[in-house]
């Protein structure tokens, strides 16, 4: 865990020490293109890898009654045999996390009359901060394109308007900001004080969730305690966004740290367990029909064979197994012996 926090850490140091000498084009301009350009080009690699990946066997999971006799009722979510079932299936998958939904856990209770013994149970918890995060992290992914577009699109006010509903303080506080804070610290701690868990955790798990904290941090950093003049950060990053860059002069050096930490994300993404985003829809467990009782399902990667039938080996080794006394089909020709 402190190996990717001190990571963090050097990074955010790193950006702030370069922005206040002077380098603020480096962390600001060069490193975003660098870093959105490794992202696709990464994103691309990985989508395609997956998409030419064969797919030797029919392997959906099943969290149900498959398809079978007309008077056995099918579970069409969970072992759907159609595409519709495989459609549903993966949009509540996609927007419900429904697989997670049905997470269980395992203990060992110590004090049971008749001795130790596995219990399992319910955890709805990760499922909830799980989806909690995910749906902060579109929102305000969402609400930042206000700083690419001017004017701001309605449906972006609107989404603004909802977020900070509250109006608590100025600038009035947006509730998705605290949240995910919450989520992502309820997934930290979840791996740090569950014994199991942090036993299987290594620096790729602490790595992304440390960086992501960063991100959110600093962003609230600017927001409420170290404020930035935010009509330069638009047009700054307006002309980013038209490969127009605009200077850098008199904006915040806690902004190119933001920057820096989001610039890292887009670089550690493709490479990551991040990649779930897309992985979702390569995933063949998900996006499979159960249908392999209806359907040969045919191995792509066997090569074509050379079968070697009865008739032929007996023809081959008549005389052979005729010695040997085997059965045979046919005896040899004793004239041609």
């Amino acid at each position: 865990m402190f190996p990717s926090l001190l990571l963090v850490l050097l990074i955010g140091a790193v950006a702030w020490a370069g922005a206040s000498a002077g380098c603020a084009a480096l962390f600001g301009v060069a490193l975003p293109y660098a870093a959105l350009a490794v992202f696709i080009a990464g994103m691309i690699w990985r989508i395609t890898y997956w998409a030419k990946s064969p797919v030797p066997f029919c392997i959906p999971t099943t969290g149900g009654q498959e398809y079978s006799l007309d008077f056995i009722k099918q579970n069409k979510i969970d072992c759907p045999s159609t595409s519709g079932g495989v459609f549903v299936r993966m949009l509540l998958e996609i927007l419900l996390f429904r697989s997670l939904f049905r997470n269980t856990s395992a203990d060992v209770l110590e004090n049971s009359p008749t001795g130790p013994r596995s219990i399992y149970y319910s955890s709805k918890w990760l499922w909830v901060f799980a989806l909690w995060f995910h749906y902060c992290f579109l929102l305000i992914f969402i609400r930042h394109f206000r700083f690419f577009m001017e004017p701001v699109p309605s449906c972006i006010t609107f989404i603004e308007s909802i977020d900070g509903i509250m109006q608590i303080g100025a600038p009035r506080l947006f509730l998705t900001g605290v949240w995910i804070l919450v989520a992502l610290c309820f997934l930290l701690g979840r791996r740090v004080f569950n014994e199991r868990l942090r036993y299987l955790s290594l620096f790729n798990d602490y790595f992304p969730l440390w960086l992501l904290i960063g991100i959110v941090g600093t962003g609230i950093c600017l927001r409420y305690f170290d404020k930035t003049e935010i009509a330069l950060v638009k047009i700054f990053i307006m002309g980013l966004a038209h490969f127009s860059p605009a200077p850098t002069t008199n904006i915040n050096a806690m902004f190119f740290v933001h920057i820096t930490l989001v610039s890292t994300l887009l670089f550690y993404f493709p490479f990551s367990k991040l990649t779930h985003m897309a992985g979702i829809f390569f995933s063949p467990t998900r996006n499979m029909s159960t249908n392999s009782r209806m359907t040969r399902h045919i191995n792509p990667w066997n090569p074509p064979k050379q079968y070697f039938t009865y008739a032929e080996y007996e023809d081959t080794y008549r005389d052979a197994m005729a010695e040997a006394g085997l059965p045979l089909e046919k005896q040899p020709d004793k004239a041609a012996g």
